[in-house]
């Protein structure tokens, strides 16, 4: 499966354009991520995250069944990346994450919700001049950005050889390579 045709199938199962927004702020955040890595296929990685929450208008009332349905949709499109497919029903919380990929998905899906809400309320709204401090005071605040969870987001510091100002800025670095699709600004 190409981008194209994951975009295709994302606007098919998803009518919601923000939650495509953020499937596409996953896919950059899990490029950076395999980058960072040192992973040789970082177009899996990407596609990971791209196809992450294909289920969620189907399982947003059955929390467990998400990313569970997200497989049976895609072996259905004859998609069989058992990786990637592991990696996605990890993502959810619903099995602990034991992969690299799956470890990164978990804790990139909420950072770039948490990224996006900061944007929205700098001064510029802008992701290119976003600022660390701004976001790190935010990060502290329990009730800016509710929905991004704050543990799940540090599990990449367990996780992965990185602070969380380091890991905040690989997702926010692949981001605003996407920053004009995303809607948060240009260069």
């Amino acid at each position: 499966m190409n981008r194209n045709e994951a975009l295709e199938l994302l606007s098919q199962h998803l009518p919601n354009k923000n939650l495509i927004k953020h499937s596409i702020a996953v896919e950059a955040g899990m490029r950076k991520m395999a980058q960072f890595l040192g992973e040789k296929e970082e177009e899996r990685w990407a596609m990971s995250g791209l196809l992450h929450d294909l289920d969620y208008e189907e399982t947003k009332d059955d929390f467990p069944k998400h990313g569970l349905v997200t497989g049976e949709i895609l072996h259905k499109e004859g998609f069989d990346d058992k990786e990637i497919l592991d990696a996605i029903v990890m993502h959810s919380g619903n099995i602990p994450a034991t992969t690299d990929m799956g470890k990164a998905l978990y804790a990139v899906d909420p950072t770039t919700g948490f990224i996006t809400a900061c944007v929205l309320m700098s001064p510029t709204k802008n992701i290119h001049f976003l600022d660390m401090g701004f976001m790190m005071k935010r990060f502290k605040e329990k009730r800016f950005a509710a929905g991004a969870n704050r543990e799940q987001i540090a599990s990449a510091t367990e996780n992965f050889p990185l602070s969380l100002e380091d890991f905040i800025t690989i997702v926010l670095e692949g981001m605003k390579e996407n920053s004009e699709e995303l809607g948060l600004g240009k260069l």
